[in-house]
């Protein structure tokens, strides 16, 4: 019998508007066994976003109050605004056969990698800073002077990029989830090569 086979966490960054969201939702309906971490942040939620699915939105004091008591895995202040991953249970994800997908920036990357053993971390360009100009001021969310902000702080973020493990340029959305399952499947079987040898008996 063929044993559940998890405990991975893809590490997925990207600057705000390259796509990332809509290509995980992509990736998790087309591959089995992932699972998506819902964050905690301070912000007011966006009209198409729920509570308890895109993010938990909780207070800024009920968030002070979880990083007091240690509920995070690492936090970070964003533009204002506080953004934090609860602590994962690594070996009940592997029980129950399943792998997570953390949407954090590159800050938080770096503090999950320091404490997860399994952790792949996954950078998503955009085609180029003007491509994600027009792509900010095409969904209408932000002022002129937000995404100014936004886009300087792309700028920096990018250049966060060359220590990941893999970067995938978010060009057309649908060889960009390609190339993220690939990824998944191929870290999927590197993690788990010496127990699949050993049930079929090759070593």
């Amino acid at each position: 019998m063929t044993k559940k086979r998890g405990g991975l966490i893809f590490i997925i960054s990207a600057p705000s508007g390259t796509g990332k969201t809509t290509l995980v939702k992509g990736v998790m309906k087309e591959l089995e066994g992932l699972k998506f971490s819902v964050s905690y942040t301070t912000r007011l939620p966006r009209a198409s976003e729920r509570d308890g699915e895109d993010y938990h939105f909780i207070s800024p004091y009920a968030f002070q109050k979880m990083v007091e008591k240690g509920k995070f895995l690492e936090w970070a202040e964003v533009l204002g605004n506080h953004y934090g991953t609860a602590r994962i249970n690594v070996d009940l994800l592997e029980s129950e056969g399943v792998d997570l997908i953390l949407d954090i920036d590159t800050q938080g990357a770096k503090e999950v990698i320091k404490r997860v053993e399994h952790a792949v971390s996954i950078y998503i360009l955009p085609p180029s800073l003007e491509n994600l100009r027009e792509r900010l001021e095409r969904r209408g969310l932000d002022s002129p002077e937000m995404i100014k902000l936004r886009l300087d702080n792309a700028k920096k973020d990018i250049e966060e990029a060359h220590w990941y493990h893999y970067v995938i340029v978010n060009e057309r959305i649908e060889d960009a989830v390609e190339k993220l399952k690939a990824i998944i499947i191929a870290e999927r079987c590197r993690k788990h090569k010496d127990s699949i040898l050993e049930e079929r008996k090759i070593q």
